[in-house]
């Protein structure tokens, strides 16, 4: 299986890297915009160090929440009938694409980074690192996840269903304001999102705060978050690629 999966892998990277690179940089230009535009109006009652970490949660959900595309156009091209022939194990078919994620992923938060870094931001290395490796267990989930989500709905609903969910998923994570500013009945709600607490953890690591309750809270919802996606993901990829 790890053979497979690192083949998987590599092609997938060396056609991101050919073929994709403007799809990364596209992937990554609303959160740029916001950092542009929104960023000096934030950063007169708030920190780079607070509204970075909620950009990044922003382009998480909206790079990899979507990332169930490649499947909709594969099914729709019959690539993914071509594949169910193959000795590849499905479990590595799956690990393949979201290895493949995580990598766009990556590439798209250093950008963000770097322009952040040019307008003020001043992180901690190693909170940066802490945050990375975070966000990307959690874009590895959503990108499963989202895997799933695109093999068992109509081809034809994946986009309105998913950029409907993802908005609010995005406000309710507390990306542009922390939800401690909310009403208390929005507030409330919020805390049964996964995405509030890495974004909160990912707060505490970038204002240099690492052995913190909402650092290990973060860590926790995210490793949790990751097994329930990775679970659902393998088992929706093995049945409808059997």
């Amino acid at each position: 299986m790890m053979r497979d999966t690192w083949v998987l892998f590599r092609h997938g990277v060396g056609v991101t890297l050919r073929q994709k690179l403007g799809i990364i940089i596209i992937g990554v230009l609303q959160p740029l915009l916001f950092l542009v535009l929104f960023g000096p109006i934030f950063t007169t009652f708030g920190t780079w160090e607070t509204l970075v970490p909620g950009l990044i949660v922003q382009l998480g959900l909206l790079s990899m929440g979507l990332a169930g595309f490649g499947v909709v156009f594969e099914r729709q091209s019959g690539v993914l009938e071509r594949m169910r022939v193959t000795p590849a194990s499905r479990l590595a078919l799956l690990l393949g694409r979201v290895l493949n994620n995580a990598v766009t992923l990556i590439i798209q938060t250093v950008l963000l980074l770097a322009v952040a870094f040019a307008f003020g931001l001043r992180a901690p290395v190693p909170g940066l690192l802490a945050g990375l490796v975070l966000i990307v267990v959690l874009g590895i989930s959503l990108a499963a996840l989202s895997y799933a989500i695109a093999l068992t709905i109509n081809e034809q609903l994946f986009a309105p269903v998913m950029t409907t969910a993802v908005v609010p998923l995005v406000l309710l994570s507390g990306s542009f304001l922390p939800m401690s500013m909310a009403p208390g009945w929005l507030d409330a709600i919020s805390h049964i999102s996964p995405f509030r607490y890495v974004l909160e953890a990912l707060r505490d690591l970038f204002h240099g705060h690492y052995l913190t309750g909402t650092v290990g809270a973060g860590v926790a919802v995210t490793g949790a978050f990751a097994v329930v996606s990775l679970t659902i993901g393998t088992r929706v990829f093995n049945r409808e690629n059997a």
